[in-house]
This record gives structure tokens, sequence and C-alpha cells, in this order.
């Protein structure tokens, strides 16, 4: 069965740095565009970055743009996202997803596949 398996968060310093990694089986990785959302406490899932299958073309929330990367290492069936910069605002559960898009009908992101998650925090 289809897995994605995030790992790379834990606690941080504001202004510290972290890498989460999100390693896909059970699919044709390749195949497909990968994002990266988060969900703080009270809040809306939300999309921070995507990547295209080639990783060619990305995509990054205001919120993160300069300071956050989403790459791809297709051989490895790896998707990654450097955070620097880190602001206690960025505190949340964060979520890789394979092939999101946005669903008009629910209003919110979908996606084939979902990691379980892993929680970063930020503290001031």
């Amino acid at each position: 069965q289809v897995q994605l398996v995030e790992s790379g968060g834990g606690l941080v310093q504001a202004g510290g740095s972290l890498r989460l990694s999100c390693t896909a089986s059970g699919l044709t990785f390749s195949s497909y565009a990968m994002g990266w959302f988060r969900q703080a406490p009270g809040k809306e899932r939300e999309r921070i970055a995507t990547l295209s299958e080639s990783g060619g073309s990305s995509y990054y929330a205001d919120s993160v743009k300069g300071r956050f990367t989403i790459s791809r290492d297709n051989a490895k069936n790896t998707v990654y996202l450097q955070m620097n910069s880190l602001k206690p605002e960025d505190t949340a559960v964060y979520y890789c997803a394979a092939r999101p898009i946005y669903s008009a009908s629910s209003q919110r992101y979908e996606a084939d596949y979902w990691g379980q998650g892993t929680q970063v925090t930020v503290s001031s």
C-alpha cells in the first residue's frame, strides 16, 4: 500500500532551521506532484509549498516565501522542506501530500495520499 512518512520535525528556537523529509513508497513517485501543508491548532490546513513532478515548477505561500524551500529527489522517492528563519507562527503539524488538488466542492485541498504529519514547534 502507499505510504508517505514524514520526519525531521521537532523543537527549535526562533531564527533556527529544520529540514523535513517525506519518503514515499508504493507509488511511482516521479509521477506525482508533491506538496507540504501545515495545520496549527484551531486553524485550517494551509498549503505552504508544492513542487511539480520534475521539480521544475514550484509554489510558495506568501507566509513562507523566501524562508522555505521545497525540493525532491526522485531517485530516493523523497520530498524535502528546508525551513529557515523559523518564527513562532510557523508552529504547526506539517503534512506532505501526493498530488494535492484544490476541491471547489469541499473548498479545501485534497490529495491522493497524505502523510501522518510531523510536529514543528518554534519557541520565541
